[in-house]
């Protein structure tokens, strides 16, 4: 797409909903439809839209709720994921050990429509404590496309599952987050090696990249012990 039809596309978004505004077909304080719906009302990608969001709220029409998100800390040591653990691990000067459990070929009908693909790679790492206890277990669920399908054989780029992302042209740049608490299976306790049914915190996260393409789900089981999480919302007037 060249940069010119980038902000005809753009504009086109921009007046459309300037108007309804102004016509009051969406009232003051009403939610806009979501990315995913009016991406596909006005036929523009995900990138598209939320430049026309944006511009919209340079112009005052629409305002964001800011400043919403949750933390993971780990003994009390805030651990930013957008870099991936290893990183957030790093710079919090966490001791902690990261193993590699596996990478696989799996098919994931459930999640098909969400990315566009039934082909995934599931990467599987656990993660140990100082002292040698399992405190975490992850399981990355990415999409077997461009170029991804090979890492089953080719490995995680320098270790890194975000790095090996990043390689092959991925750039998480917004996603939502699910939390919870759940007893550990069978399997699940092998790995965390932990009795049957011990409760972890459970959090599932769906990152996708600047290009609006689903990049990455990962479900992580938390020793509570540990990890704790806090959610922060607003901004200081």
């Amino acid at each position: 797409m060249t940069r010119q039809v980038r902000f005809d596309k753009k504009f086109r978004v921009v007046q459309a909903l300037a108007e309804r505004i102004e016509r009051g077909e969406l009232g003051s304080g009403e939610r806009l439809p979501g990315e995913h719906e009016l991406a596909a009302e006005f036929d523009v990608s995900r990138g598209t839209l939320r430049e026309a969001l944006s511009e919209l709220k340079r112009r005052n029409y629409i305002a964001t709720q800011t400043g919403v998100g949750s933390i993971v800390t780990y003994d009390g040591v805030p651990l930013d994921q957008s870099g991936g653990w290893a990183r957030a691990l790093a710079a919090g000067a966490v001791q902690m050990s990261t193993e590699l459990l596996g990478i696989s070929r799996v098919q994931r009908e459930d999640l098909a429509l969400l990315a566009g693909t039934a082909q995934f790679v599931l990467v599987e790492r656990r993660r140990r404590a100082a002292d040698g206890s399992v405190v975490s277990l992850e399981r990355s669920l990415i999409p077997a496309v461009d170029g991804l399908e090979h890492l089953p054989l080719s490995g995680l780029k320098d270790g890194s599952l975000t790095a090996s992302l990043a390689a092959h042209g991925y750039e998480g740049q917004y996603g939502k987050q699910w939390i919870g608490a759940e007893p550990l299976d069978a399997g699940a306790a092998e790995r965390l090696q932990r009795p049957l049914g011990t409760v972890f915190l459970k959090v599932v996260r769906e990152t996708f990249d600047t290009q609006g393409r689903f990049m990455e789900q990962v479900e992580s089981l938390l020793d509570p012990a540990h990890f704790q999480l806090h959610l922060n919302f607003g901004s200081p007037q």
